[in-house]
């Protein structure tokens, strides 16, 4: 390669690099809350990924002399009734917040896709018959149905994460049904069944990739809503038991008895769960406003 053609590649490397940074500026002052959502995500995820490392102390090591201790240089965030570092069972509980969160989403998402997709497009006595499910559950809210759920299983990591999963399942549902119900009728469709292509390949080949936009920004949504529930169910001891650090659990643990001699130790917790639910549903929101052409200015 010649001086000349390297010279062109550092400049087209150069104007590649230039135009993303536009790209990142525009987007910045188009959706200011949405940079906001996505850095708040994007810290919360990096906490889960990286606590071990951002974290000095044990989050399950137990100290007498620490019991109740204030927020110092040692213990940036204070020490609970156990002596245990609050910063360090905050910053290892946003991993289970995050698996939980995740896991829920995903496994209620994927049940939905397929009762909504195979609802909405299959219709007759199948449609109805779930449907009528999906009435009975959404009767009840998302949490009192979440309750209903974990108080059967029993507390443990992956029965909260199906306590949760399947109060999701309604929403989206409905969702992909509403929108499936408008595909199928599309030229595109017909042309599909026309070529010979059998009812199922249709449906998840055709109609399912063009039902992502509206599911991107209900699981966003939902995200922050699992995550919300999981503290509750933790608070509530139907979650996540110990010793696995969780938001919900120290709020459980500490309010009652030590909101007042202790307030670091309702604070800090609460903050957690507060950020992180409003940075996804911002981020949801903002998702909504940019996939959605009716939402648009």
């Amino acid at each position: 390669m010649t001086d000349i053609d390297q010279q062109a590649e550092l400049a087209k490397a150069g104007a590649n690099i230039d135009g993303r940074w536009d790209a990142i500026v525009h987007f910045a002052k188009n959706f200011p809350l949405a940079c906001f959502g996505i850095t708040i995500v994007i810290m919360f995820v990096l906490m889960a990924i990286f606590a071990d490392v951002i974290a000095v102390h044990d989050p399950v090591q137990t100290d007498s002399n620490l019991s109740l201790a204030a927020p110092s240089m040692t213990n940036i965030m204070g020490a609970d009734m156990m002596g245990r570092d609050m910063f360090a069972r905050i910053v290892h509980g946003s991993r289970i917040s995050l698996v939980v969160g995740i896991s829920s989403t995903l496994l209620g998402g994927i049940i939905g896709v397929v009762i909504g997709l195979m609802s909405g497009y299959l219709l007759g006595w199948f449609d109805l018959i779930m449907q009528r499910i999906i009435d009975i559950m959404q009767a009840l809210p998302l949490l009192v149905l979440a309750l209903v759920m974990a108080a059967s299983l029993g507390p443990s990591l992956e029965n909260t994460i199906l306590a949760i999963s399947i109060p999701l399942v309604p929403r989206v549902a409905r969702v992909v049904r509403s929108s499936t119900l408008a595909l199928r009728e599309m030229p595109f469709v017909e042309a599909a069944r026309a070529a010979g292509m059998t009812e199922l390949r249709v449906a998840f080949r055709h109609v399912l990739p063009n039902t992502l936009a509206p599911l991107i920004v209900l699981g966003t949504a939902q995200l922050g809503s699992a995550i919300l529930v999981e503290a509750s169910l933790s608070f509530l001891g139907l979650g996540v038991p110990e010793p696995h650090p969780s938001w919900g659990r120290m709020l459980s643990e500490n309010a009652a008895e030590y909101a007042r001699v202790a307030p670091w130790l309702v604070i800090f917790p609460g903050l957690a769960i507060s950020v992180v639910v409003f940075g996804t549903n911002l981020l949801g929101d903002a998702l909504r406003d940019i996939l959605d052409p009716r939402q648009r200015s």
